[in-house]
């Protein structure tokens, strides 16, 4: 019984995120007694090919494999490059910290690293993250800034503020792995809303909206991930009238839109009152860094800092100073150019080497899009990849409606430590994908 389960999750008959049916209702349809399904439902969470969660019943998991899981690191693995995380292209940032670390200590707010701040963070960093919103289009004042360690943290202090579990959140149907996670994490009910071409589906956001009573509604407006669509002005004017008119709260996630040279300006901007409004340095200057902004409705901002209390009291302030003093020298700024004439770069290399294949992205962005021809399934081509060197990651895995799996890979531009490796790998890729799983022999050059 378990076996014959097992290899339906496997070769995709039973869709990844699919609730199986109770027990009882299993065994009336296979003709079995309870106790077999119950042992069979044991082996296949041990296998971790389904999740039970106590009053929410059990579901296939949507990650099955390590290739697949939620991950912040690239791999070390010698021979292999790895195209699956998301990381700025250069370098540049190690070579402005070796030169700003020394200066630290003769900075008047260096005498305060030794000591607690409060939980929103220092207000010295707090006035810069002020600065640094203003370039991106927003008006703001400190207190409605909460510092965080990256964006991810950012997202979570926001849910666990404002969400109870069994509440349900909206997001694109396919959409970054982080909020997924964070749902399951926190016993929040996600659902997935239809998008197209241009990003989500304004009619599908109000019929979820009615549907699903949601308490939140989580968008990435710019060089979305992973399929690096930014929303025009007409979409995203048409999102915020149905987010306005159904008084649901908006989570603006836009951490890429400084690598663009230009964008829309920030849903945050027309709507404030409803928008709590993310953003981080991580995939613009560096992850290390561990620095994140979010601006929040004033109503909003002592929750989330509750929240963040509970979590770690307040950000280490030697961050906050290598990040304050980044954007107060405008060496910040500067690295952000660096980034983007490298990604100006290496799209041209996925321009050239992808001729004739079925790919979105963007002028500066640090992803790209491949869907697959239908020769392929994406967890195949994965597979074929990395035994031809190559880390990508399957499509399916952001997809939030097991109805909906894109046939499709992320391919992280930005990930390959040069460009030399990385003409390599996407030479792989076109290889694999316009010669079909026949084709799969690694390439002795």
């Amino acid at each position: 019984m378990a076996n014959s389960l097992a290899q339906a999750i496997r070769s995709g008959q039973i869709a990844p995120g699919e609730k199986l049916p109770p027990h009882r209702e299993l065994a009336s349809r296979l003709n079995v007694n309870i106790t077999t399904i119950t042992r069979a439902m044991a082996k296949l969470q041990e296998e971790k090919l389904i999740e039970t969660r106590p009053g929410r019943g059990t579901r296939v998991s949507v990650y099955r494999s390590k290739e697949t899981q939620f991950q912040s690191a690239p791999r070390n693995e010698p021979g292999t490059i790895d195209l699956s995380v998301n990381r700025p292209a250069s370098d540049a940032y190690n070579h402005v910290l070796a030169t700003l670390l020394p200066e630290l200590s003769k900075d008047p707010r260096f005498e305060s690293m030794k000591d607690y701040h409060p939980s929103e963070g220092p207000i010295w960093a707090r006035e810069a993250a002020v600065f640094w919103l203003r370039q991106q289009g927003l008006s703001a004042s400190v207190s409605q800034v909460v510092m965080c360690d990256g964006a991810q943290h950012g997202l979570a202090l926001d849910l666990r503020a404002i969400v109870e579990p069994g509440e349900t959140v909206l997001a694109d149907d396919i959409t970054y792995q982080g909020i997924a996670a964070l749902c399951r994490s926190l016993d929040l009910n996600l659902v997935g809303v239809r998008t197209d071409e241009r990003g989500m589906d304004p009619r599908a956001l109000r019929q979820a909206c009615l549907k699903h009573n949601p308490r939140v509604v989580f968008l990435v407006s710019s060089i979305q991930n992973p399929t690096a669509i930014t929303l025009d002005e007409e979409r995203r004017t048409e999102l915020l009238a149905v987010i306005e008119d159904t008084g649901v709260l908006l989570i603006e996630d836009d951490v890429y839109r400084p690598l663009l040279d230009d964008s829309p300006a920030p849903l945050a901007r027309r709507l404030p009152e409803q928008t709590l409004y993310l953003t981080s340095l991580s995939k613009c200057v560096a992850p290390g860094l561990r620095i994140g902004f979010m601006l929040a409705p004033p109503s909003l901002v002592p929750d989330i800092s509750s929240s963040l209390r509970v979590d770690c009291w307040s950000i280490a302030p030697l961050s906050a100073l290598v990040a304050t003093r980044l954007i107060e020298t405008g060496k910040a700024r500067d690295l952000v150019v660096v980034q983007r004439e490298e990604l100006r770069a290496r799209q041209a290399m996925l321009r050239q080497t992808m001729e004739g294949l079925d790919v979105r992205s963007g002028a500066t962005a640090p992803h790209a899009w491949l869907t697959l021809p239908d020769a392929w399934r994406d967890a195949d081509f994965c597979r074929a990849c990395l035994e031809n060197g190559v880390a990508v990651l399957p499509g399916s895995i952001f997809s939030i409606d097991p109805a909906r799996m894109p046939n499709a890979v992320r391919i992280n531009l930005s990930a390959a430590p040069t460009r030399e490796q990385l003409g390599r790998a996407l030479k792989v890729i076109s290889r694999l994908a316009k010669g079909g799983p026949s084709d799969n022999t690694r390439d002795p050059s």
